[in-house]
């Protein structure tokens, strides 16, 4: 049998009521309890010295003086010869066990003590020195105090009261996993979660749109590596055709050949370099501007250069090799598409990295933007027919720079060409 419930509702209410029940039951026994026991216990001991004095009065014959004595406390005495009472006493159970005591100790004699539960009535039969029964009556809150039940109802009530003030809190909560749960089930399956936005407390948001991120990363995946597929039979397919229509009609030529052969391996090495994706590298400290001026360099050695970089720059964690591979890319591209100037800006803000490049190109229509960030996806008319390239060097770089916790924006430059702008974050 299962002690625990499956549920997160059952598991939180549990949680949280249990160590409120154990708090209360604490208190209840260690701080009510001793102050029960030390009440009770005074209450006996004064019943038990009134009653102790009016036998001394009865044991000499002066039974007028305890009778007054007993209206002045509020007790009834009455002597008898012989009592109908029941064949078991109450001198052993909780409420009359402490009076039995301190009578047994003061009296020198046994007592009988009995208990009218329904009329709340206490009645204790003593032994005369004449062989007679002196009955004293007394209301049972002589030696029961009921601010216990009090107590007790309070502790229970205060656990009712706390379960229904935090039951909307602890539904509401369970409702946003339980969301999350059955989106989290739809995603797993391929499909779509229509209607699913993030709620809940800030952590179950956090979850919730960490999930949704990954969905789209997934989906971005899988389009991908369709869009690879279909790039690597498309461009492929063209090469091969017209070599092998070149063999059949005997007009191939090695130049031609040797042609279509490198055009098709810097292809195939795109295609491979995107599906292996980054190696794992460790992070290390790292800064931007002699790696920016370096790669500027080596891309661009027939174009005019402009860099605007700090001084001192800022040092922030990250994996070289990978942000080298994505700001070459950039670099790249922009040289490829530059007419005669290339701008690298570089500007060190209190948590972030900012990097632009620009180049003075035709630039890339607004409308094409967002397709140009798609892997395999070359915009020639935009952007020249002689540039070659597989459509991967800005899709690389976004993931890359995305994988450090950056952004990548494609706006237009006041050069008149496209403007790269890197956000980096400093951790």
């Amino acid at each position: 049998m299962r002690l625990i419930p499956r549920s997160f509702l059952a598991r939180t209410i549990l949680m949280v009521l249990i160590p409120l029940l154990v708090t209360q039951v604490i208190i209840a026994e260690f701080f009510f309890g001793n102050h029960w026991s030390r009440v009770h216990n005074t209450m006996a001991r004064s019943l038990s010295a009134e009653i102790t004095t009016m036998m001394n009065f009865i044991d000499n014959d002066n039974l007028p003086v305890a009778k007054s004595m007993a209206a002045d406390i509020g007790v009834n005495v009455s002597v008898n010869h012989k009592l109908n009472r029941p064949a078991k006493n109450d001198n052993k159970s909780m409420i009359a066990g402490r009076l039995s005591k301190h009578l047994e100790s003061q009296l020198k004699r046994p007592a009988n003590i009995y208990i009218d539960r329904g009329e709340r009535l206490v009645f204790i039969d003593v032994p005369t020195k004449n062989n007679e029964i002196a009955t004293f009556g007394t209301s049972l809150h002589r030696i029961y105090s009921t601010s216990t039940e009090v107590f007790i109802i309070w502790l229970i009530g205060s656990i009712l009261i706390v379960s229904i003030l935090i039951a909307p809190f602890i539904v509401l909560h369970s409702r946003s996993i339980r969301r999350i749960s059955n989106a989290a089930n739809r995603f797993g399956r391929g499909l779509d979660a229509p209607g699913f936005v993030p709620s809940g407390s800030l952590e179950i948001r956090n979850a919730a749109e960490s999930m949704i991120k990954m969905k789209e990363r997934i989906d971005r995946y899988n389009r991908t590596r369709t869009d690879m597929l279909n790039a690597v039979s498309h461009d492929l397919k063209a090469p091969l055709t017209r070599m092998r229509l070149a063999v059949e009609t005997g007009d191939a030529s090695q130049k031609t050949l040797l042609q279509d052969i490198d055009r098709m391996t810097e292809m195939v090495n795109g295609y491979l370099a995107f599906a292996r994706g980054e190696t794992p590298e460790i992070e290390q400290t790292t800064e931007l501007p002699a790696t920016l001026t370096r790669i500027a360099r080596d891309a661009a050695p027939n174009k005019k250069i402009e860099l605007d970089l700090p001084e001192n720059p800022v040092q922030f964690y990250a994996r070289p090799m990978a942000l080298t591979r994505a700001f070459s890319n950039i670099i790249e591209n922009a040289a490829r598409y530059a007419d005669k100037k290339i701008k690298i800006t570089e500007h060190d803000k209190t948590d972030v990295i900012e990097v632009i490049i620009e180049d003075d190109g035709p630039g890339i229509p607004d409308d094409r933007k967002e397709d140009a960030l798609r892997p395999f996806v070359r915009l020639d008319n935009a952007r020249g027919t002689d540039t070659g390239g597989t459509g991967l060097g800005l899709s690389i770089a976004k993931t890359a720079i995305e994988n450090h916790g950056g952004q990548l924006f494609l706006e237009n430059s006041s050069m008149g060409g496209l403007r790269v702008r890197v956000i980096l974050p400093i951790e």
